[in-house]
């Protein structure tokens, strides 16, 4: 794969290269609707196949925010054509790695010494390359390590590439008003913690040592004398990841004691801990010979304040959706109703929470739930498809929600597509007793 000697970290350096995405984009529509007059049955197949390509191909080169939205995007799989899922979810760990100069000089820059004077030895060509970062193998000292670096200028283009992906969002979204800002702002704190190698390692240290008891779990152990700011040393991990392992043959009592361990580990961070890994893309997570799980990036966590967590997972109880006086109450907590609804709007949105809450809180209504069934997976996909369509719904204020939501709802699509692609059967309970 061809390596990048630089990145553009300028503001109209970056703006230009999405422009220039965004003349192809046009260029690709134009040629669209060339064809749509001759044969007006054409489906949109090839001209979403051909806006992914040029869109993952524009933000590849730019890397950071931009990519990182990319790769959050390719998780959503009952929102985006398939065709933006398929080429997004390359930006997990298939990028234009940095080339070895420019390694060497962030080595230098960061830590005082080139990586051949810091390690016995060190592989100049990266492994993974993904959106934030990249990452190498090395020993020390008989120790195999995976060493991660940061990409120059990520962090500090993060406000810069928010802003020009705002207007974007807003449309596809259907956010109106002032309110759309504490969803921005949410996300560009969570990116600029991201970027935060310090509070990566502090939140790796701790979140493996509270989860260290949960079964068939494994993490990495970090190496705080080779870090720094942008530059993370852990132990080297042995195992396939997660999405490759998955479109393999597997047998359905592996798949179903991962999926145990995944939820276990997820249920435990959130009830527990009241934080959670919220960036559940499987390649953050890798599959030993031993049919372990281990988890390998702690850059996205997310705090779970009690405000926030005690009506949320009161409307995962069933008996509160039914109750439509609590249920009411609920949704004005968690700020999906606001006092500025019209009588049209507080009846659809009702409505509509009441199905998707139905539908998406079914697994905790049971003491055993099947992941891989299709029946479930299909509902989601019919809801989904159903108010895609929806007229009504892009005439209202899609502003709907805590800001906590983002990344709640982000981690348990996330991991419910991981355990559906497993085809796990697991047991719901069966965190609480890692719970003392």
């Amino acid at each position: 794969m061809k390596t990048l000697d630089s990145i553009p970290t300028g503001k109209i350096e970056r703006a230009s290269k999405l422009v220039k995405t965004g003349v192809k984009i046009g260029g690709n529509y134009v040629k669209y609707f060339g064809k749509k007059l001759v044969n007006p049955e054409l489906d949109k197949n090839e001209l979403n196949e051909n806006n992914a390509e040029d869109i993952y191909d524009g933000l590849k080169s730019l890397k950071g925010s931009a990519l990182k939205v990319a790769q959050m995007l390719s998780m959503e799989k009952n929102i985006l054509p398939r065709a933006y899922v398929d080429k997004f979810s390359l930006s997990q760990f298939s990028v234009p790695p940095l080339s070895a100069p420019l390694v060497r000089k962030t080595f230098k820059k960061y830590l005082g010494k080139y990586p051949e004077e810091l390690f016995d030895t060190f592989d100049k060509d990266s492994i993974n390359a993904a959106s934030i970062g990249q990452v190498h193998k090395a020993t020390k000292d008989g120790k195999e390590l995976a060493v991660k670096i940061q990409y120059p200028g990520v962090a500090e283009s993060i406000s810069s590439d928010l802003a020009l992906v705002k207007p974007i969002a807003i449309k596809m979204f259907n956010l109106q008003g002032k309110d759309s800002d504490k969803y921005f702002n949410e996300v560009e704190n969570k990116l600029i913690e991201e970027t935060n190698y310090f509070l990566e390692i502090e939140q790796s240290i701790s979140i493996t040592k509270s989860c260290s008891g949960i079964k068939n779990l494994e993490f990495p152990k970090y190496y705080e004398e080779f870090s720094s700011e942008r530059i993370i040393t852990m132990d080297w991990m042995y195992g396939q990841h997660l999405s490759e392992f998955t479109n393999k043959n597997f047998e359905q009592e592996v798949g179903d004691k991962l999926g145990q361990t995944l939820w276990d580990f997820y249920m435990f961070q959130i009830h527990g801990l009241r934080k959670v890994h919220a960036d559940p893309h499987p390649g953050n997570f890798l599959v030993s010979e031993d049919h372990t799980l281990i988890a390998i990036d702690f850059g996205c966590i997310k705090e779970v304040p009690n405000e926030f967590y005690v009506p949320y997972f009161e409307l995962a109880q069933k008996q509160n959706i039914e109750n439509d006086a609590v249920f009411t109450k609920k949704l004005y907590e968690l700020e999906i109703l606001t006092e500025t609804d019209s009588a049209e709007e507080l009846k659809f949105f009702k409505a509509l929470f009441k199905e998707m809450l139905t539908l998406f809180t079914s697994p905790f209504h049971e003491s055993n739930f099947d992941f891989g069934s299709d029946d479930f997976w299909n509902k989601i996909a019919d809801l989904s498809e159903r108010y895609s369509k929806d007229s009504q719904i892009r005439k209202m204020n899609g502003n709907r929600g805590s800001k906590h939501f983002l990344y709640m709802n982000r981690t348990f699509f996330g991991l419910y597509n991981l355990l559906h692609d497993l085809k796990a059967k697991i047991e719901v309970n069966s965190y609480k007793q890692y719970i003392s």
